[in-house]
């Protein structure tokens, strides 16, 4: 297994940030970086959805963890890997979210090819939480 995450903390409530999270997963772009998304059912465990990121081709994922305000989770798998995308919430004493965004790749080799693969899709994260946070920030004013 192989694992990267991105921290970031925003102003905005975890409720604020879970709306703009469920937002973009429902398929409304956050700003001109965010990957598409499609939903196929419902924004719960187990529903299916096709991820268009930037310049690449869709691919399927599910979403694994769903617990409103707190943690959101999808699986992709890509060949022998999953690859599991999760956004964790967390409260700050100020009123704000500290937001984790972590990608863990987990299967065989995944320890081999995680050091290469890994840093390739999460480059993005910075851009992609920025969007998220801005949007929260925003929707909280």
């Amino acid at each position: 297994m192989w694992t990267t995450n991105y921290e970031q903390t925003t102003t905005a409530t975890p409720s604020a940030v879970w709306a703009a999270l469920e937002k973009l997963h429902s398929g409304t772009p956050l700003g001109p970086s965010s990957d598409a998304f499609e939903l196929h059912g419902p924004f719960a465990v187990g529903t299916t959805l096709t991820i268009t990121p930037q310049g690449q081709e869709p691919m399927q994922s599910t979403i694994v963890a769903l617990v409103p305000n707190t943690t959101y989770a999808d699986r992709t798998v890509f060949g022998d890997l999953e690859l599991t995308f999760r956004h964790d919430l967390a409260p700050t004493p100020d009123g704000g979210t500290m937001v984790t965004h972590t990608l863990v790749i987990d299967g065989p080799g995944s320890e081999d090819i995680g050091p290469e693969l890994g840093p390739q899709i999460s480059s993005d994260f910075p851009v992609a939480m920025a969007e998220l946070l801005s949007a929260a920030e925003r929707a909280a004013e």
